[in-house]
């Protein structure tokens, strides 16, 4: 079966619907050799994923995952997650963790789907865990930890069993400098199933279809956001998978009950400093995470800062807490100001 679907995506032929079962089922099958595996993948990614594929994949493996029980009162409030593809390669500060727990203090539930660092040095995991947050709770004590304190981290081995038989065909691409499908999937594959959405991916090309998977997915309030980050040393354009202080943003979101539509943020529309991509650089997770710490304190009120309060505002339009991006800045900086992140902070981190 593998070598069919090989030889059909070689001649430049998405999968059907009734493809991607088989397909999934053969990458989860620990018997078959990862090399077979890793071809399928390479051929998928060389023939360009559909927004149907990847709908597909999603589907399926949220299906194979451990499920979190979200509790009845906190589903009815609306649960958001805070997410990045990972892979702009830029290694700035982890703003989706950061804008995240802004929405917490809001009084978002929030349950942030994520992993230790792959492309970058410190993924979200590393930072929360440097911060104090627990990352490693099983499914039982996550739900207790979403409904006791409104938001939780759901670090991804834990529930997605499925991937170990894929690791090793993932290893053999990575070694190869080949991008998979599974460098995309991550953010779609939370097993709290989000009613609400923002999600940073590495292109602006991926944003509408990654809006219209969410949709399909059952995610209510969608926001898929790429941002311009000035150019690369070779001349390339160069883009972070968040909403950029730095040039314009793509936008593909959608509300309940409507369709996708593209738009373009300019952040010179927001009181912002002038910065360059290196003002919003990080380090390893524990400099991350005392950057941040510092902008939740008020000892930081430079670039890093602003960009903060981007995310943070588009995370609370998404999540209905704010009519307007506006709005959701200035009440992600009112909650800065005032002392509610690092309160929810040491609420989090308390033993």
């Amino acid at each position: 079966m593998l070598e069919q679907l090989i030889a059909q995506l070689g001649r430049g032929v998405a999968l059907a619907p009734d493809d991607i079962a088989p397909a999934l089922a053969a990458l989860t099958d620990e018997t078959l050799p990862a090399e077979s595996k890793a071809a399928l993948l390479a051929a998928l990614a060389a023939k360009g994923e559909t927004a149907e594929e990847i709908y597909g994949f999603a589907a399926g493996l949220r299906d194979r995952a451990i499920p979190l029980e979200v509790p009845a009162e906190v589903r009815t409030r609306g649960v958001l997650d805070v997410v990045g593809t990972g892979g702009d390669r830029l290694g700035t500060i982890n703003l989706s963790s950061a804008a995240a727990l802004v929405a917490a203090a809001a009084g978002v539930p929030v349950a942030k789907h994520g992993n230790r660092a792959i492309t970058s040095k410190a993924g979200s995991a590393d930072v929360l865990a440097a911060l104090g947050v627990p990352t490693e709770l099983a499914p039982v004590k996550a739900a207790q930890a979403l409904q006791r304190h409104g938001f939780v981290f759901l670090l991804a081995p834990h529930y997605h069993p499925a991937f170990r038989a894929i690791a090793p065909a993932r290893k053999l691409c990575a070694e190869r400098g080949q991008r998979t499908l599974f460098n995309l999937l991550g953010p779609l594959l939370n097993p709290a199933r989000p009613d609400c959405q923002l999600l940073g991916v590495p292109e602006p090309r991926w944003c509408e279809p990654f809006a219209r998977v969410l949709q399909q997915l059952g995610v209510r309030r969608g926001l898929v956001v790429c941002g311009e980050a000035g150019q690369r040393e070779d001349g390339s354009p160069a883009y972070l998978d968040e909403i950029s202080s730095l040039g314009e943003t793509t936008l593909a979101g959608y509300l309940p009950g409507g369709a996708v539509q593209v738009t373009r943020l300019n952040p010179r529309d927001f009181p912002l400093q002038a910065a360059r991509v290196e003002d919003l650089r990080g380090g390893d997770a524990a400099a991350n995470a005392a950057s941040l710490r510092a902008i939740f304190t008020g000892a930081d009120r430079g670039p890093k800062r602003d960009a903060l309060l981007l995310n943070a505002a588009g995370a609370l339009f998404v999540a209905g807490r704010a009519t307007s991006w506006y709005d959701g800045w200035v009440a992600a900086e009112a909650l800065l100001d005032s002392g509610a992140v690092a309160r929810k902070l040491d609420e989090l981190t308390a033993p």
